[in-house]
């Protein structure tokens, strides 16, 4: 919850929009901003005070703790002009509640943290715990010194400016392991325990038994993702409770799940119970890993509980991005945010040179020229399968002739793949021409280099004899001079030599050109590459020369727009 604080009516009109924009998320405390700022401060997560900075620091003084454990506290000034992230810039969220808060209101996001200055990712803003010398690890990152990451296990983290050799070391590991004088420890959630347990089972039995399993075979608990087990035992108490101390979720899977996972310890006695041979090693191992501890028996006698531990491999996250038609302000929040979180990116060198000043420091690029396509969906998809959080780009909408198709064909399960949407060049050539897309539309690439001509020529009679409006991506080049005349002239067989035909040259870029004619006035050899060609239909009309495909034919004939509704 987000604690709304104000104490002017300026800053009370400001408080209520944000309340009403985001009224599951926040709270506004009345009254005094004294008692206010203290109820708020013990109550919620966030807050958010319409305040000075003097006075809100003075307020805040007596009651701060620990940063990993204080809420998150952003500053709006009386004018709304700027949203300062004051306390908890990581820990407590209020750096990206700054940027949340005035993109809402307009206002100015200050961020003060070093590692946010500097464009590293914060060690304690990975998701991960993180233990040791953090502060000494961060200030050796951001002075540039030398810094070692080890990593025991793969695992998709954000880009870091590391080296071969260094005094200091981030080290990534599962393992019960106290960190060194410099050394910044993180912790992959890379562990899972299998829990079977009879009825009645004490909590305390359950988690003596984990916590001894994972003493003894010297792994750290603060690895550990979840407690897994069968379905028969989803609200069974103990195991609830185990999995709270923890402060991990209960993962259930259904008994012909488990008794189809190979186990080395399958015993009768579950198979009696619950319908499966094996629940700890079996619910461990049921989306792969290796078993670091075999089924073993809690201490009690009788013994209610069973445990084994399994560790899964991190899983690689590749990233298909679209970075839009080229225009800074056209490649979308998302897009952005996935190319600082990527470790390695991959991509066609005149797109990486595009956004090469948004990498985080240590980002690996991975780049080729022209012609390359495949090989750069294989190398981004064997990056994901190391364990690397892969971002590969593409210009417009990476899945529009673009490289999402060609490495999710190379793409398995064994890997998170995620899809970022872009402003596609027939869309960004759409908005300059008018509104040529106002009803049914198509795509045809005139590239025969991938697709025989022979079915580009019977996808361009079927749109034409559809009536519907045309984009021709890569309409012409110097070796392909014939197709886009060829493909005009099908078009001229089902359409008016006036209807309005569009013609745009890199879109949205800075040498941006675009004029629109007719299919008698169009002269193939003005196209090239960086140009899309947008046909109308029979509809379609040039108005104050912009062409207009109207969203309905009934308004031809006179009808309102809400009557053709």
């Amino acid at each position: 919850m987000i604690g709304l604080i104000s104490a002017t009516a300026a800053g009370a009109a400001a408080r209520d929009r944000l309340a009403a924009a985001w009224p599951h998320r926040t709270r506004v405390y009345e009254g005094p901003v004294g008692p206010a700022v203290r109820a708020a401060f013990a109550e919620c997560e966030q807050l958010v005070c319409f305040l000075a900075t003097g006075a809100t620091v003075r307020l805040l003084a007596p009651l701060l703790g620990d940063k990993a454990a204080d809420p998150g506290v952003v500053c709006v000034d009386e004018g709304g002009r700027f949203a300062v992230s004051l306390v908890g810039g990581h820990g407590g969220g209020a750096n990206e509640l700054a940027r949340a808060v005035g993109e809402f209101l307009g206002a100015e996001p200050v961020v003060t943290t070093a590692t946010d200055a500097a464009g590293l990712a914060g060690l304690d803003t990975l998701g991960l715990p993180c233990e040791g010398a953090v502060a000494a690890v961060s200030r050796a990152l951001l002075d540039g010194e030398p810094v070692v990451l080890e990593q025991e296990l793969a695992w998709p983290l954000p880009p870091l400016p590391c080296s071969a050799r260094g005094s200091y070391t981030v080290r990534l590991t599962d393992r019960d392991v106290r960190p060194g004088e410099r050394e910044a420890l993180l912790r992959p959630p890379s562990l899972v325990v299998g829990v079977g347990a009879s009825k009645g089972a004490p909590a305390e039995e359950v988690l003596a038994l984990v916590e001894g399993a994972l003493r003894e075979a010297g792994l750290s608990p603060k690895s550990v993702a979840e407690l897994a087990t069968v379905d028969a035992k989803s609200e069974e108490p103990g195991i609830l409770g185990a999995a709270e101390r923890l402060g991990v979720p209960v993962v259930t899977y259904s008994a012909g799940e488990l008794a189809a996972v190979e186990v080395p310890n399958p015993s009768d006695a579950p198979l009696a119970a619950v319908g499966t041979p094996s629940v700890a090693e079996a619910a461990a191992l049921v989306r792969g890993g290796e078993l670091l501890v075999p089924k073993r028996k809690s201490g009690a006698s009788p013994a209610m509980a069973t445990c084994a531990v399994v560790r899964r491999p991190g899983r690689g996250r590749l990233a298909v991005v679209g970075l839009g038609p080229g225009a800074r302000d056209l490649l979308t929040p998302r897009a952005a945010a996935e190319l600082r979180r990527a470790s390695v990116l991959v991509g066609l060198d005149q797109y990486v040179d595009q956004v090469r000043d948004l990498l985080r420091p240590g980002t690996r690029v991975l780049e080729s020229g022209l012609g390359a396509e495949e090989e750069r969906a294989r190398t981004a998809v064997a990056e994901a399968r190391r364990g690397h959080a892969v971002a590969l780009i593409g210009s417009g909408d990476a899945g529009v002739y673009a490289m999402a198709s060609p490495a999710l064909a190379e793409a398995s399960d064994d890997i998170d793949v995620v899809g970022v949407p872009g402003v596609t060049a027939a869309l960004a050539a759409a908005a300059i021409l008018g509104a040529p897309l106002g009803h049914d539309h198509v795509s045809i690439s005139l590239s025969d280099l991938h697709t025989p001509w022979e079915v580009i020529e019977r996808r361009v009679r079927a749109a034409a004899e559809a009536d519907l409006v045309v984009t021709f991506y890569n309409p012409r080049s110097r070796g392909r001079d014939w197709q886009l005349p060829k493909a005009l002239a099908i078009l001229v067989g089902h359409r008016e030599p006036a209807t309005p035909v569009g013609v745009v040259r890199n879109a949205s870029r800075p040498d941006e050109s675009s004029r629109v004619t007719t299919l008698a006035g169009l002269d193939p050899a003005t196209v090239d590459m960086m140009t899309v060609v947008t046909v109308g239909n029979t509809a379609s009309r040039t108005v104050a020369g912009r062409m207009v495909t109207p969203r309905g034919y009934r308004w031809q004939s006179g009808r309102t727009q809400e009557e053709a509704r």
